[in-house]
């Protein structure tokens, strides 16, 4: 249950990170910077993701 319910919280924070990364993307003039780092964060998220998904 506990893990269940951590893959849904990252889950969430995938889709949160993935909407602030378009969003980002999307402005005249994209901060490359902040870019990097969500999608750094986006990275870490799934390869967590998948390493519970291993169990």
């Amino acid at each position: 249950m506990v893990a269940e319910r951590r893959v849904e919280s990252l889950k969430t924070k995938h889709v949160h990170l993935e909407t602030e990364l378009e969003t980002e993307i999307e402005r005249p003039a994209p901060d490359e910077i902040r870019v990097k780092a969500l999608k750094s964060q986006k990275l870490r998220i799934k390869d967590e993701l998948a390493a519970l998904d291993a169990l």
